[in-house]
């Protein structure tokens, strides 16, 4: 799964390398769908179907979530602005696992509480990771992730989890980033050598709420204030949490060519 892992990596180095006033996020993902055929991997998010019956498949290999756009944006012709965040997720599958990232990009310079927006959403999702070093169950990190955003003044987006990812995009078990009604009770589980879990903390500005647009995907927070979102796949070994989407070691950067 680290190959996987350092090809989502790798292709958000080139996206980010790309973000500025006047890109398209449309351009963004094409280059990101050029890497992963180039390394022989199947874009995870390409024609993923739609939860509702009749609707079409998601049309794009990363999905693009500017400024109020929570998760699921669809990559299109409008540019970039100086003051815009960009939410990327992305994932593949390479040698038949999978790989699962994403990280909210500014455009230019942002607002001071945009930035803050973005500090307290990265750091809840590197808590998050240094919590699984010491607790046993994923609810008491959950607990702990909420707990910060809130101390924080923002609120932690509830319709969407993280997820348990391997052989496919999306496998048990579910992650909140919140103590949700299953973590009380059979929702729970352990952190523990074996579990490999996508951890993406979505962080709003002002409500949790959110809203589906006429797209049938893209989901923008209720109040239009603006929403952050980070991922990692971290895998849980005997050696503890290894964050299996992070930059390479200097002995790993092999696996991002074969």
């Amino acid at each position: 799964m680290r190959r996987a892992g350092l090809a989502v990596w790798k292709a958000h180095q080139i996206a980010g390398a790309m973000i500025r006033p006047g890109i398209t996020t449309r351009a963004i993902d094409a280059a990101v769908h050029e890497y992963f055929l180039s390394r022989g991997g199947t874009p995870l998010f390409l024609d993923y179907p739609n939860a509702e019956e009749g609707k079409a498949p998601f049309p794009a290999v990363t999905c693009m979530s500017r400024n109020e756009a929570v998760v699921h944006g669809i990559p299109d012709d409008k540019p970039l602005v100086e003051g815009d965040i960009l939410s990327l997720d992305t994932g593949v599958k390479l040698g038949g696992w999978c790989g699962d990232a994403a990280y909210t990009y500014k455009v230019g310079e942002v607002a001071p509480d945009v930035q803050r927006l973005l500090d307290c959403t990265s750091t809840v999702l590197d808590m998050a990771f240094e919590l699984m070093k010491t607790k046993t169950r994923w609810s008491q990190v959950a607990r702990e992730m909420a707990r910060y955003v809130k101390e924080q003044g923002f609120s932690s987006v509830e319709c969407f989890v993280g997820h348990g990812i391997g052989r496919n995009l999306h496998e048990d078990p579910q992650a909140p980033n919140f103590v949700s009604r299953s973590l009380r009770g059979r929702g729970d589980f352990r952190i523990e050598p074996g579990l490999v879990i996508a951890v993406e903390p979505m962080v709003n500005m002002g409500t949790k709420e959110v809203k589906l647009l006429s797209d049938d995907w893209t989901q923008v927070t209720r109040d239009g204030k603006p929403s952050a979102h980070f991922e990692h796949t971290i895998a849980v070994t005997r050696d503890g949490p290894q964050r299996l989407t992070a930059a390479p070691a200097e002995d790993e950067l092999e696996l991002l060519e074969d």
